[in-house]
Order: C-alpha cells, then structure tokens, then sequence
C-alpha cells in the first residue's frame, strides 16, 4: 500500500463514513488541529522525566481517540471515543504535578527550559484545536462535548507539566509587566 491516493488532489478528504468533505470544513480543522497538538507533544518527549514522558505518552493516545471521535460524524458503541474516564485520567495528572509546584500566584510568561517552552507551546495550540472544536460543535449537531471538555482540561494539563518541568530545570517563572 502506498501512503498516497491522489483522492485529496481536489482539496476533499474521506471522514471515517467514507463521506467526501473539504479539507478545511470545521471537522477537518478540529481534528487536524488536534494533530498538530499530538506532534508538537511528540516533539516535547523525552523530556528527561519518566514520570511526565509516560503521562504525555498517555495524552498521545487520548490525542488519536479525539481525532479518530471528531473524523467520525455518527459513531457506533464500538467506535473510539472520548469519555469522562480520560477526562478523570487528566485531572489525575494535573493534581500530581500541583503537588510538586507552589501554587500560582500570577499569570506567568510561556517560556524556561527547552521541555517547558515546548509544552507551553503544545498548550496554546491546544486552546486553539478547543477553540475549533467547539466551532464544529456550535455547526454541526453530535459532536462529542467531552473531547471538548479533555481538550480544556488537557490545555490546563500541559501548562502545569510546563511548570513542572522548568520547575524540575531549576528554571524560575517569569511573570508579565503591566
């Protein structure tokens, strides 16, 4: 099998119906947004952390379930979802890391160590893939409000492991001047 088929040189692309849309309907930007999320994740491991490596690991996994849920207009049971238990495992790994931080005290600049940088980097690409996501909810019925709910919670998620990270780096969070 080849990866190319030439049935995407006209700018349509298969969902997982097999249905024929436009490469930048609001379904497509959703779950190709989740993507860049996943590869800018990918790129951020290893981080030097056992412990972070194998939650961002987990988040990769959860990353395909969101796309494969967003690609897929009218699931079936069998098919891959989001559900509250990946939201639960989510709010598992931001609680284990406030455990380690001190707790916030103002906004803080997007930045530190190379890891940290890169989370906060797949953090705010993440609020974009949310952003998107729930344009595709506002436009078409159906759409599973909790990959909506994981993608919030996981933006939250990498910027505590961020902090985390830069924390473990030695590196101090800078905070923004007014």
């Amino acid at each position: 099998m080849t990866i190319y088929t030439g049935r995407g040189d006209q700018g349509q692309t298969d969902l997982r119906t097999m249905d024929r849309v436009a490469k930048d309907s609001r379904r497509i930007e959703a779950y190709g947004t989740v993507d860049e999320v996943n590869a800018l994740v990918g790129v951020v491991r290893p981080t030097g952390y056992d412990d972070i490596d194998e939650h961002l690991r987990e988040v990769q996994n959860h990353l395909h379930i969101v796309q494969a849920d967003f690609a897929n207009p009218q699931p079936d049971e069998d098919d891959p979802q989001i559900d509250e238990g990946h939201v639960d495992e989510i709010e598992a790994v931001i609680d284990e890391a406030d455990g380690e931080l001190d707790p916030l005290e103002s906004f803080i600049l997007p930045s530190g160590s190379e890891p940290g940088a890169k989370l906060h980097h797949a953090r705010a690409v993440c609020r974009r893939a949310e952003r998107r996501a729930v344009s595709l909810a506002a436009e078409e019925a159906g759409v599973n409000e909790t990959a909506i709910v994981y993608l919030n919670r996981l933006s939250d998620a990498l910027f505590t492991l961020a902090r985390l990270v830069n924390k473990r780096e030695g590196v101090r969070e800078e905070s923004p001047h007014y």
